[in-house]
């Protein structure tokens, strides 16, 4: 078929054709964290909260403050959970998995906030001067639950969680960029060409930001990010700074 100037117009098969392979070549020119990525194995956010469910575990409770089982039952309610939907990777993202998880992780952060604040209650009274490995044990089950736990948090938000990075769900139009610069992202060649964050990554940002009170290689972008890094920090520091300094002044 020819067209007003007698030229033969292109085949609608051609063209279509065209488009597609247009298509395929510009979405292999972005990043790999850019495009529907691999899914994650279940194990490393698994092993995080075994973790620890273990630390709460190990601590005898005559060096904790706050009770530990509500902290406990919480997490392997989490665990069971993320377990049951994915058993071998995430792949199925169902709503009622999503707002158990939010609200799991919601209680878990919650729970372990109360237990600070009690803990620096009592130390800012006298309540545990005399006792400092009840002052250590209570810090470290709170150090490290706040590192995990924010973990997991950053994992589930960034660009919209694991399911929305994947490509199996569509993201919030507001939760569509990034709420973490990682290095690779903003130097592509210093990475394998496949990169994408992965759980690790984001359990790396989180122990990083309570030993430095600050983020370090990986710099949040979004409101919600810089909340959560607030929170994390505050708990931390506090933390860390009354149960250091009341141990050692013991221990002296």
């Amino acid at each position: 078929m020819d067209d007003a100037s007698g030229m033969p117009k292109p085949p609608r098969e051609d063209i279509g054709h065209r488009a597609e392979h247009l298509a395929q070549e510009a979405q292999g020119r972005l990043p790999a964290w850019l495009q529907p990525g691999n899914p994650e194995s279940r194990w490393p956010v698994l092993l995080a909260l075994i973790a620890a469910i273990a630390m709460q575990r190990a601590i005898p409770v005559r060096y904790t403050l706050a009770p530990r089982w509500p902290l406990i039952a919480l997490e392997v309610a989490l665990l069971v959970v993320l377990l049951g939907l994915n058993p071998v990777r995430f792949t199925r993202s169902t709503r009622i998995g999503k707002y158990a998880s939010f609200v799991l992780l919601a209680a878990i952060t919650a729970d372990n906030t109360a237990s600070a604040v009690v803990l620096d209650y009592h130390i800012l009274t006298g309540t545990v001067s005399k006792d400092a490995a009840l002052l250590l044990g209570s810090g470290a089950a709170i150090f490290i639950t706040n590192v995990i736990v924010f973990g997991i948090w950053y994992w589930e938000v960034d660009r919209g969680g694991p399911f929305a990075r994947l490509g199996v769900e569509h993201p919030h139009p507001n939760r569509r960029h990034p709420d973490f610069m990682f290095p690779q992202m903003a130097t592509p060649k210093v990475a394998p060409k496949a990169w994408e964050p992965r759980f690790f990554d984001y359990l790396y940002v989180s122990l990083t930001n309570v030993m430095a009170f600050s983020p370090t290689d990986t710099m949040p972008l979004t409101h919600r990010a810089k909340a959560m890094m607030t929170l994390q920090a505050i708990v931390a520091v506090s933390t860390l700074a009354l149960v250091f300094a009341r141990a050692v002044n013991v221990l002296s």
